[in-house]
């Protein structure tokens, strides 16, 4: 189950996985760009639902939170690179993750290797450096990142678990939500786990 998977861009044979990989993609995207989500809590959710992980979206996002712009706004490492570190794990581990942790390790070396290879470096303070005064080019900017790394991920996992892909959520996939559906959604997200407190 674990081979040396190298994420790459190599289309599956099948137009159906492929069709799943940028359903992913293109979700994850538009997660980040109505506002409802940051990069890596974006790549967790659009995979985790997109893929049935397991975890509810509460869960995905409190997971992935802390690691949006760039690790707490630190400037470190791609937040979308983040959240697709942990969707590997989530994906990749099994029913025993103590017994694949190389394996886990390996897969997102590959992960921040590829993404490191397409992108000439893995830090977000450099990757939004000719975007940081530009508030709309800038997230244009990490938008692409989001989906992209969203797909690098979704190709790694779906070449180790290619069973997953028949499984996919497509409605869940195939929603658009605009600006203003997601301005709203957040803002109700927002009331709604205050006043369950």
């Amino acid at each position: 189950m674990y081979d040396k998977v190298q994420v790459d861009e190599q289309k599956f044979p099948d137009p159906e996985t492929e069709a799943v990989i940028t359903q992913i993609s293109e979700r994850a995207r538009n997660l980040f760009l109505t506002g409802q989500l940051q990069c890596a809590e974006a790549v967790l959710v659009a995979l985790n639902q997109g893929l049935g992980g397991g975890l509810s979206e509460a869960h995905a996002v409190a997971l992935a939170a802390p690691f949006g712009e760039a690790m707490g706004d630190s400037g470190c490492i791609c937040g979308a690179l983040s959240g697709a570190v942990m969707s590997s794990g989530l994906f990749l581990a099994g029913n025993r993750p103590y017994r694949h942790r190389r394996q886990l390790r390996n897969s997102a070396r590959q992960l921040h290797d590829a993404f490191k290879t397409a992108n000439g470096s893995a830090c977000c303070r450099v990757l939004s450096r000719k975007v940081n005064k530009d508030k709309q080019a800038h997230r244009q900017h990490c938008a692409g990142l989001t989906a992209e790394t969203t797909g690098m991920a979704a190709r790694l996992i779906l070449k180790q678990r290619p069973g997953l892909a028949a499984r996919a959520d497509h409605d869940f996939l195939a929603k658009r939500d605009s600006l203003t559906e997601g301005t709203m959604l957040r803002i109700l997200r927002f009331f709604h786990t205050r006043n369950t407190k």
